[in-house]
């Protein structure tokens, strides 16, 4: 059970705020019912950030989850990245920048999204631990594979949490009426322009992260350059996500499509790595 006590700590904190955040956002607000103009339903403007007090927690969060992240990783004098400790570590990187880039930016829809996301992950350590350690964890340059790596997974998570509000959004704006949690948002356009700059972000850091293992496969992972499903689907997740950036800026792509296009990048990005180890370790037991 002590093993498991940082896992269950961060999981808590992360729940518990998830039910602080929905409890505020929806106390004392009705549904509403919109008029034609959609930018009229807008409340807060685009650089409103959560109070204080909440970042504060949420920076303490981090921390506790900071320190569970560690202690899967590192024990017994090794290093341990399983598909538990990815996922976990993912949504770490997830919500550290999500938290910072609230101080700057409207991001108070995403905040629903991203902590249960949290909670649940946060646990998977405990549940599909590494049994192996991993091969080659004192390289430098594996480090910093896979630091560029889980930021590249963390901006596009966040990418797709933000498709998947807006969806929300639009498909309740169609309707006439906006539900309470989502009250208070910026205009569409805003929050769209917001996304690209995520996925702009996200696809280079993960240009990067392809790029150094199509180049230094062998001075990483100690073998030559071999295409497995992982290899495979993340050269696909990089292609589509590369398409849809095209797509914007010549042929001025938005609303659905881009956020069709924006879930269809990260659900293969998901398989690529989360997916095949998942498969790997809990299905095939290697």
């Amino acid at each position: 059970m002590s093993g498991s006590l940082p896992y269950l700590l961060s999981a808590l904190a992360y729940g518990a705020f998830a039910a602080y955040l929905g409890h505020r956002l929806t106390r004392g607000r009705t549904p509403r019912s919109l008029p034609s103009a959609a930018g009229q339903t807008i409340e807060l403007p685009t650089r409103w950030h959560a109070p204080w007090g909440e970042q504060a927690t949420v920076g303490t969060i981090l921390l506790i989850h900071a320190w569970s992240v560690g202690a899967a990783v590192f024990h017994d004098g090794q290093v341990f990245v399983g598909v538990g400790v990815a996922m976990s570590a993912i949504v770490l990187v997830t919500v550290a920048i999500h938290w910072f880039g609230s101080f700057f930016y409207n991001l108070r829809g995403l905040q629903l999204l991203v902590f249960p996301v949290a909670a649940l992950c946060a646990l998977a350590p405990a549940v599909l631990g590494a049994h192996e350690p991993m091969p080659n964890a004192g390289v430098r340059m594996l480090t910093a594979h896979v630091i560029v790596a889980l930021l590249a997974y963390g901006l596009l998570t966040i990418a797709a949490l933000h498709a998947l509000l807006l969806s929300s959004l639009d498909r309740q704006l169609r309707t006439g009426t906006l539900p309470a949690l989502l009250t208070g948002l910026p205009p569409l356009l805003t929050m769209e322009k917001m996304l690209f700059r995520i996925i702009v972000a996200g696809f280079v850091l993960l240009s990067a992260t392809v790029l150094s293992g199509l180049l230094f496969s062998e001075e990483l992972f100690g073998m030559p350059l071999t295409f497995t499903h992982k290899n495979v689907f993340t050269l696909v997740s990089w292609a589509i996500f590369a398409a849809l950036l095209v797509g914007r800026f010549l042929f001025g792509w938005r609303g659905r499509i881009a956020l069709r296009w924006t879930l269809w990048g990260f659900g293969v990005l998901l398989l690529a790595y989360v997916g095949t180890k998942l498969v790997v370790e809990v299905l095939l037991g290697r």
